[in-house]
């Protein structure tokens, strides 16, 4: 059987939120280290910046999974890499070298961030500590009341021209100051933090 290693933190770290959607293929996982730098996105999440100077060591979990097409398929799309033009996509995948706990170097496929695709409000973790970030400070796709969740679900699974009709005042106020929707006059739409955020929700 093939495999491949990935080098992941946040959301797809052991323990974390999307780690049971790769359980079924894992044959391994590991404590390891990466040189880059760490930024956390507007919707709270930490994502890895390669080419940057004085990179900090930056610890994750190596992982080996099996060679699944579709997984890996899945992996590049919810990352949004565009192959044909990586410049354009949301992350780009590399294959680099890390460092496991016992200090042997190996390479692995990583999932960078495209630098010009950070905005004002992402914000750069300093010594890369991502997990002590995320602790003092959830995700928002963690915050979300039910109420708020179970909208944003409904909304992000909506068709481009459905009407999804919000009948509490309160809510409507509370999504838009959180930035998760748009008014569009004769219907709602998730904004760009509220399509991150559904990402995390699904």
């Amino acid at each position: 059987m093939t495999a491949t290693r990935f080098f992941v933190i946040g959301a797809w770290s052991e323990g974390m939120l999307h780690f049971q959607k790769i359980r079924p293929f894992l044959i391994s996982s590991e404590t390891a280290y990466l040189q880059a730098h760490v930024y956390r996105v507007a919707a709270g999440y930490p994502v890895l910046i390669e080419n940057e100077s004085e990179p900090d060591q930056v610890f994750g979990h190596l992982i080996e999974i099996s060679d699944e097409t579709t997984l890996l398929t899945l992996l590049d799309s919810f990352h949004g890499v565009t192959h044909a033009d990586p410049s354009k996509g949301l992350h780009f995948r590399k294959t680099v070298r890390v460092l496991t706990a016992s200090g042997e170097a190996v390479e692995s496929q990583v999932y960078f961030y495209n630098p010009n695709k950070l905005n004002k409000k992402a914000e750069k973790l300093s010594g890369g500590v991502w997990l002590e970030a995320m602790m003092a400070n959830p995700p928002l796709a963690d915050q979300l009341t039910e109420r708020q969740r179970s909208y944003v679900l409904k909304l992000g699974a909506a068709k481009a021209r459905d009407i999804i009709p919000i009948n509490d005042l309160t809510l409507y106020r509370e999504l838009m100051k959180l930035e998760l929707i748009v008014d569009k006059g004769r219907r709602l739409a998730l904004s760009s933090l509220g399509k991150e955020v559904y990402k995390h929700l699904v």
